[in-house]
C-alpha cells in the first residue's frame, strides 16, 4: 500500500495540559461531601417550587452565597477532625473524547428540550429523563464491553469492571441500557408510554453517536481494516497502514439517521405515530452498523475468523425488532396515532 498518498492522523488526544500545582490549603474530601449536602438543602429552601411562600426566583447573591458559604462551612469541621484531603491539583489533561462525550449529552438534551416543548411537557420531566439516560448509558456501555467482548478477563478481575476511565465502552451495551432506562422512566411517569419516550430519545441518541464516534477518531480507536482506498487514513499513533476511518463512517451514518427521523417528525406535523421514530432508528442505525462492521478490525478475539463479528451479531436483533415495529405495530395513518394493539 502506498502510504504517501493518504491522510495521516497523528493528533494528540489531549486538548491541553496544565502541570500539577499546589493549593494554598488542603481540601477535605469529606468536607466537599458535606458541602454538597448543605448546598442541596440550601437550594431547596430558596426554590419557589419547594417553598410555597416564595413566588419569585431568588436573587443571584442568595444562590452564590449558598454555594460558596456551604463550601467554606463544609471544610471547617475537618480542619479539626482531619481525614482524607488533597493539597494539589493536576496534572490536568482534558481529552477530546471527553469533550465529545459531553457534547453528545448536551446536544441530545437540546433536541429533547425541543421535542418535549413541542409536546407540551415540562422541562422537569426531561431533566429527570436525562439522569436516567446518562446513568444507563455509562453503566450499559461498560457492562456491554465487559460481557460482550472481554468476559473471560473481567470475570477473573471483577474489581476492574467499575474502572470506566481505563477504556472499554460498547455502543450496543449503551443501547440496551438506554432502552431499560426509558422503560423504567415511562413506568414512573404519568401520561407517557414507553414508545412515546423512545421516539423523543432516539434523535438525541443519533446526534450523540455522531459526537462519540468523532471522539473515537481523536483517540485513534475502533480502527478499520487496512485498505488502499483514496480516503483511507493512517493512524500514526498506531501504525503506518492506511485504514478505513470506520468511526467516521458511523458518524456520517448517525447524521443520516437524524435527518431521516426529522423528516418523519415534521411530515406528521411534530406528532409522529408512536414507535415510528424508534423503529426507524433501530432499522437504519443498526443496519448501517452491520455493514460498517465489515470495514473494522475484529474487537472480540474469540470471533477471529468468523463470518460475522460481535458488533454484527448484536446488531441483528435490533434491526429485527425495529422492522417488526414499523411493519406490524406502527399506525402510519394519522399523526400521533397510538400503536396497533394486535
Amino acid at each position: 500500500m502506498n502510504s504517501q498518498s493518504h491522510f495521516i492522523w497523528d493528533a494528540d488526544p489531549v486538548i491541553f495540559r496544565i502541570s500539577e500545582f499546589d493549593l494554598p490549603i488542603s481540601i477535605s474530601i469529606w468536607g466537599l461531601v458535606l458541602a454538597a449536602v448543605l448546598i442541596w438543602f440550601g437550594l431547596q429552601k430558596i426554590n419557589p417550587a419547594t417553598d410555597k411562600n416564595r413566588q419569585t426566583e431568588p436573587p443571584a447573591w442568595q444562590f452564590w452565597g449558598i454555594i460558596f458559604g456551604s463550601l467554606i462551612i463544609g471544610q471547617l469541621p475537618f480542619f479539626v477532625i482531619g481525614g482524607p484531603a488533597f493539597s494539589s491539583i493536576g496534572p490536568i489533561e482534558p481529552r477530546w473524547y471527553g469533550m465529545m462525550f459531553a457534547l453528545a449529552f448536551i446536544s441530545g438534551y437540546l433536541i429533547g428540550f425541543k421535542l418535549f416543548k413541542d409536546a407540551g411537557k415540562p422541562q422537569e420531566e426531561l431533566d429527570r429523563l436525562l439522569i436516567y439516560v446518562l446513568v444507563a448509558t455509562i453503566i450499559g456501555a461498560r457492562l456491554g464491553h465487559v460481557f460482550f467482548y472481554e468476559a473471560e478477563f473481567y470475570l477473573r478481575n471483577i474489581h476492574l469492571i467499575p474502572q470506566v476511565w481505563t477504556g472499554g465502552l460498547a455502543s450496543h451495551g449503551a443501547a440496551i441500557g438506554i432502552i431499560i432506562a426509558m422503560y423504567i422512566y415511562a413506568k414512573r411517569t404519568a401520561g407517557v408510554t414507553f414508545m412515546w419516550v423512545a421516539d423523543r430519545v432516539v434523535p438525541g441518541v443519533a446526534i450523540g453517536g455522531m459526537f462519540i464516534r468523532i471522539g473515537n477518531f481523536f483517540n485513534s480507536e475502533i480502527l478499520g481494516m487496512p485498505t488502499d482506498l483514496p480516503w483511507a487514513v493512517i493512524f500514526a499513533n498506531i501504525d503506518m497502514l492506511p485504514r478505513h476511518p470506520s468511526m467516521l463512517y458511523e458518524s456520517v451514518l448517525c447524521i443520516i439517521v437524524l435527518i431521516a427521523l426529522a423528516m418523519i417528525y415534521y411530515k406528521y406535523d411534530k406528532k409522529p405515530p408512536e414507535g415510528s421514530l424508534f423503529g426507524a432508528f433501530l432499522v437504519m442505525l443498526f443496519s448501517g452498523r452491520f455493514l460498517i462492521e465489515f470495514s473494522k478490525e475484529t474487537l472480540a478475539d474469540f470471533l477471529e475468523g468468523s463470518l460475522f463479528d460481535m458488533g454484527q451479531l448484536l446488531s441483528i436483533p435490533f434491526v429485527l425488532i425495529g422492522a417488526w415495529l414499523l411493519w406490524k405495530k406502527v399506525n402510519w395513518k394519522k399523526p400521533g396515532a397510538p400503536m396497533k394493539k394486535r
